[in-house]
């Protein structure tokens, strides 16, 4: 389940990916006030020494080592056509000894009786409600409506407006894009790409 509580400010976290999707993470890290945030590891050279929203890009993840008095990272690289490159951070994060929390803005609804696993990060007016599972390094994203009921199993991103009905299962590593929906009751196989504004036919 969600824990919500936790000492304000006190946690210190470092960023795993300094793109778009980082940016969003971010705010909702600063909104949940539960973390600091130490840095950003960027796979780009030439993003070191940059700032994302006032935080530095402060190397490339072949310096994670030196960093292992940091409890917490995330992954915040994106997810599109394949969750291949966030699997290979989390990974990476785990064998290191990295406690990947789950962040979930305040301004989304989780129900008590939802479960939402580590790594996810559940975005601004996102609603997962009774009996939802969410699994591990997963992205909720803004205004995704997870119904009840519903399975998503890990390493799957939900796009921004998109509809899982009641009772579906979202298999690992799915895509499910921005304004798609979902029939009731059905499984959506692994490592679907469903596009955009689409209604799913039972893949």
């Amino acid at each position: 389940m969600v824990d919500f509580k936790g000492d304000f400010m006190s946690k210190e976290i470092i960023l795993m990916g300094g793109g778009g999707h980082c940016r969003s993470v971010i705010d909702v890290i600063e909104q949940q006030g539960e973390y600091k945030i130490i840095g950003i590891i960027d796979q780009n050279e030439a993003k070191v020494g940059s700032k994302v929203l006032g935080y530095e890009v402060i190397g490339t993840d072949n310096i994670l080592e030196g960093f292992s008095h940091i409890p917490y990272a995330l992954v915040t690289v994106g997810q599109l056509d394949s969750p291949a490159v966030r699997i290979e951070i989390k990974q990476k994060l785990e064998r290191l000894g990295f406690i990947l929390p789950v962040i979930v803005s305040p301004n989304a609804y989780v129900s008590k009786h939802a479960s939402v696993g580590a790594g996810t990060v559940v975005m601004h007016d996102a609603v997962i409600n009774a009996a939802a599972i969410v699994g591990e390094n997963c992205i909720i994203n803004t205004k995704a409506l997870i119904e009840h009921d519903v399975v998503i199993e890990n390493d799957c991103h939900i796009s921004t407006g998109a509809i899982v009905n009641g009772g579906v299962v979202v298999k690992a590593g799915t895509f499910f894009g921005s304004n798609a929906t979902s029939k009731q009751y059905e499984e959506i196989k692994s490592g679907s790409f469903i596009k955009a504004g689409t209604v799913t036919k039972g893949k």
